[in-house]
């Protein structure tokens, strides 16, 4: 969203790809955004802990029209138990612009 407006779709998929004992795992995850004109692939590893994921930081790996050459990394805040607040960082290259 942006002012309250949709701007696309959010797609993830994520694999716990190890645990401890101590209540903390690393999870990797792939994520699409699919905008109006394009999409953005997104991809990394986070540790989540009993308290949550905190903040995240993962790569913009490539992305389809307007945003071909994308790259850049994407910032999640969690603002709540079912609320995520994602800020787009878009590095300008040939072919890419801002979301």
């Amino acid at each position: 969203m942006r002012s309250n407006v949709t701007v696309g779709r959010f797609d993830e998929a994520c694999t716990v790809t190890r645990t401890n004992p101590m209540d903390a795992s690393d999870v990797q995850c792939r994520i699409t955004l699919s905008l109006s004109e394009s999409r953005l692939t997104v991809q990394g590893v986070f540790a989540i802990t009993g308290a949550g994921p905190g903040d995240i930081t993962l790569a913009i790996t490539g992305g389809t029209g307007r945003h071909r050459t994308a790259h850049g990394f994407i910032h999640a805040v969690n603002t709540s138990n079912t609320e995520t607040q994602l800020a787009v960082h878009l590095i300008r290259g040939a072919g890419a612009g801002a979301v």
